[in-house]
């Protein structure tokens, strides 16, 4: 029977008895009835438990995000491809019938920058263009992607003599002018959207397949793939379940990279006057068409599509970037 002691002031009052504090007793650490109270607050991990580990895409998108100036350009090119697409639905103009009478009239008179030398309206002709170069941007890129990816796979992971004899094929077509090519397909072949698409992607797997083989080389010799291997896995599983998926990374950031050279291409194509056919329009042809009106003082025909052009390219870069050193955790701010 233990003796209760009552606790008293300086000034000899009595306090009284406050209710004990409810603390967290752990199982094997009470002696003598008394808990013991955890540092941790109550659903805190304990020793030997393991925390939820944040998804490597989750802290892809928490790095991408903050860089500032990539989601400004992301932000941007948004706002761009929603121009081009969902412009023409509340700016009407049209884009068919030329007008040789109203020709390179001046901002304003109807037309908010002007018109060209065909009489079209400017500014519905900078969102006529832009829709061909995302859409041949978007579909020769996946073109190329395709190929170089599968390419690359299949190149790194037989290694050997086939590695070889495939990258030297590879560096074959490196050393041949890439626009010589284009440019000989391009007289040949209808400047259609598909045409186009198809020539840019079909020559602009070399590099994506240069780097998804690089990435399959380190690859292979991981414990996953050893273990499919030792399961009776085949070649072609390993490429689709398990090497192309974990070098997703890769073709992810080259593909940003890949439509920025493709509308540029398609814009020198244009310039020189390989582009699109009529009604069809790009950037690039608008370009080559304004240049002999710019010593005119007809400087709506040149800045407003120029920026437009330099604006989705540098947009596209800059993501690249943002993405490259998001998906590679080695150049992860720590």
């Amino acid at each position: 029977m233990t003796e209760e002691r009552e606790i008293t002031t300086e000034d000899g009052e009595a306090l009284e008895p406050t209710a004990p504090r409810a603390m967290h007793s752990t199982p094997g650490m009470e002696f003598a009835g008394i808990g013991y109270e955890s540092p941790f607050p109550s659903g805190t991990p304990e020793g030997g438990d393991v925390q939820a580990i944040s998804s490597g895409w989750r802290l892809t998108v928490r790095e991408f995000m903050s860089n500032k100036l990539a989601v400004i350009a992301l932000v941007l090119l948004v706002a761009m491809i929603l121009f081009c697409f969902l412009g023409p639905v509340f700016y009407h103009s049209d884009q068919t019938a030329a007008n040789p009478l109203n020709s390179t009239l001046a901002p304003g008179n109807g037309h908010l920058l002007g018109t060209d030398e065909s009489g079209f309206d400017e500014f519905g002709r900078i969102m006529l263009g832009g829709q061909a170069a995302f859409e041949i941007g978007a579909f020769a890129s996946i073109v190329a992607i395709v190929i170089g990816t599968l390419y690359g796979a299949v190149s790194g992971l037989l290694g050997g003599f086939v590695d070889g004899l495939m990258m030297r094929f590879v560096d074959v077509l490196l050393s041949i002018p890439f626009l010589l090519i284009v440019l000989v397909l391009a007289t040949k072949y209808n400047g259609t959207v598909v045409d186009i698409s198809l020539i840019l992607g079909v020559f602009s797997w070399l590099a994506p397949a240069r780097l998804v083989r690089g990435e399959v080389l380190t690859l292979r010799t991981r414990d996953f793939v050893l273990a499919a291997q030792t399961m009776g896995s085949s070649r072609a599983r390993l490429i689709y379940r398990h090497l192309i998926p974990n070098a997703m990374s890769v073709t992810i950031v080259n593909v940003t990279f890949l439509i920025a050279d493709s509308i540029l291409y398609l814009a020198l194509l244009g310039y020189l006057g390989f582009g699109l056919q009529f009604p069809n329009t790009s950037w690039g042809d608008m370009l080559g068409n304004a240049q002999q009106y710019v010593q005119n003082g007809e400087w709506w025909l040149v800045y407003p599509v120029g920026g437009c052009l330099v604006a989705v390219v540098l947009c596209c870069n800059l993501i690249g970037d943002a993405l490259r050193d998001a998906v590679d955790v080695r150049l992860r701010r720590r």
